[in-house]
């Protein structure tokens, strides 16, 4: 499989929230896939002192988005649900997307989010848009 994670990285460089607000780290990404981890840190930490939820969600949308757009057509998301499993105090967490099919306008991604050991602690499923392309007189 093609590797893509340099071109990834160099076009999700810009990402204001994932990557310079919240920490997340592109690992490895090919088509229709992508690899991400969160080194947790205090700010991830709800007042329980495990991962807050949004964190996690951060960081399975962004593995999604990157799965869908890098190596495909541009995507932008339709829905997301995600099922909270396990809590976690990190100190690292993977989130890990993958295609499950795309149509001619639809995608759909599953995205699991682990510890290192392997240990679910969420699942996210994802759907996104895929928007026609236009002609050179503006049409689809």
């Amino acid at each position: 499989m093609e590797d893509l994670t340099q071109t990834a990285r160099e076009c999700f460089s810009a990402d204001q929230y994932a990557i310079k607000t919240t920490g997340v780290k592109i690992e490895k990404v090919s088509p229709g896939y992508c690899l991400c981890s969160l080194a947790i840190d205090e700010r991830h930490l709800n007042n329980n002192g495990d991962v807050m939820g949004g964190a996690l969600f951060t960081l399975a949308d962004y593995a999604f988005g990157t799965a869908a757009n890098i190596g495909g057509q541009p995507t932008v998301t339709l829905s997301c649900t995600i099922n909270f499993m396990r809590a976690t105090r990190g100190p690292v967490v993977y989130a890990e997307a993958k295609k499950q099919k795309v149509g001619r306008n639809v995608s759909f991604f599953e995205v699991d989010i682990t510890e290192p050991d392997g240990k679910l602690i969420a699942v996210m499923q994802a759907s996104g848009f895929v928007p026609a392309k236009k002609d050179s007189k503006g049409g689809a």
